[in-house]
């Protein structure tokens, strides 16, 4: 009986190392017990693939940490364990829908990863990956299912993956989402000392009948903006640049008293349940943008049918002060920050004009009016750029 532990050694000689290593291993294959697991790494000093760079064991070691993460994100649709070589949902409970449409997204945190590297903290990109995700599927008015993630780094840290995944699990716990499994990936070579890179799958389902897909919208509809807190996963290419040689660790008067890496850190809105909190009154959602990578300029005419644009009136929605800190040390016109950064607009949403009353009675201080579509070209102005 064990309750855990190391609770047996297998010991076996052999004419060199390979050799007692495959006699040990056969010994092993005569133990069983519920839950046992074994290591492959002890005895096996400068193996082949050690000296290439890759540590199996530090792979391992990993998995073993972030499992009760993992775990706690699983509802009664999560068939399989951790360690499966794929994960398992059970889809029955599609079947009360009447028409399910799966959705399904891809995505990364960009050079994000560089700023929690300076940082030292690790803990909030795994959110940022999952809001982010949430956000690309609830445009379309679907809600998550269940979330893949992918970690590669030239060498792996047990405890930095860790905290990454935790992140990933608290984000996903928060929105009702299984983290169904993932890859990590030890890849010496392709990138960089002390680099991280971040991935992740998200699936979700929507009625075909409550697809959101902006065909309905028309000329004079509101464009109403769910404010960011600042760059959420786009645009730190420019902002490391602009901002590299001051002190990221100083609380910063621009910055309300904030540090610039605690301002570049902040975590990626998700707005799951602004969106309900919208349905639930009866607004009639037509269309919704979430802006990412391109800014206003490229995400809105996403979701534009042909013939109408969109003006969107500068000054009418909180911008995040990091944005004016770039702007100062980069020498970025307003035009070039509108189309690399989001500049507070973390969702953009389109309603008939009857509906706005009823938008910003249902989220008080957490939407603004903010635009008008008009006949066009599917483009974005944006009025008061230089103001």
């Amino acid at each position: 009986m064990t309750a855990g532990g190391r609770v047996l050694a297998v010991s076996a000689t052999g004419p060199d190392l390979n050799a007692a290593l495959m006699s040990a291993y056969q010994g092993i294959e005569m133990v069983w017990f519920e839950g046992m697991q074994f290591r492959r790494d002890i005895g096996r000093t400068g193996s082949a693939y050690a000296q290439a760079g890759v540590d199996i064991a530090a792979g391992n070691r990993a998995t073993e940490l972030m499992k009760a993460s993992v775990r706690s994100t699983y509802n009664r649709a999560v068939l399989s364990e951790t360690g499966a070589f794929g994960g398992l949902y059970d889809a029955a409970g599609l079947k009360a829908m009447a028409a399910p449409v799966l959705v399904a997204t891809t995505d990364g945190v960009g050079t994000k990863t560089m700023v929690a590297g300076r940082m030292n903290q690790w803990d909030t990109i795994g959110q940022d990956l999952v809001n982010h995700c949430v956000n690309d599927i609830l445009v379309q008015g679907a809600r998550p299912l269940f979330f893949l993630d992918y970690v590669a780094s030239s060498k792996l840290d047990p405890q930095q993956v860790a905290a990454v995944v935790e992140g990933i699990a608290r984000a996903c716990r928060g929105v009702g989402c299984a983290l169904l499994g993932g890859e990590t990936a030890e890849m010496p070579g392709v990138y960089q000392p002390g680099e991280l890179d971040l991935a992740g799958t998200m699936v979700g389902a929507v009625e075909r009948g409550l697809l959101i897909d902006g065909s309905r919208i028309r000329a004079g509809d509101v464009v109403l903006a769910l404010p960011s807190n600042g760059l959420h996963t786009n645009g730190f290419s420019l902002a490391r640049m602009a901002l590299r040689n001051l002190d990221w660790d100083a609380p910063q008067p621009e910055l309300g008293g904030q540090s610039i890496g605690g301002a570049l850190l902040a975590v990626h809105r998700a707005y799951l349940s602004q969106f309900d909190a919208l349905i639930t009154v009866g607004v009639d959602v037509r269309g919704m943008a979430h802006i990412t990578g391109g800014g206003v300029y490229d995400n809105i005419p996403r979701i534009l049918p042909t013939g109408t644009a969109v003006t969107i009136q500068r000054g009418t929605w909180p911008e995040p002060a990091i944005f004016g800190l770039i702007a100062r040390h980069s020498g970025a016109t307003p035009h070039e920050l509108f189309h690399a950064f989001n500049m507070g607009i973390g969702m953009a949403v389109i309603v008939p004009a009857q509906d706005v009353d009823a938008a910003l009675a249902a989220l008080p201080d957490d939407i603004y009016r903010v635009g008008v579509v008009t006949t066009g070209s599917r483009t974005v102005t944006v009025e008061g750029l230089y103001v």
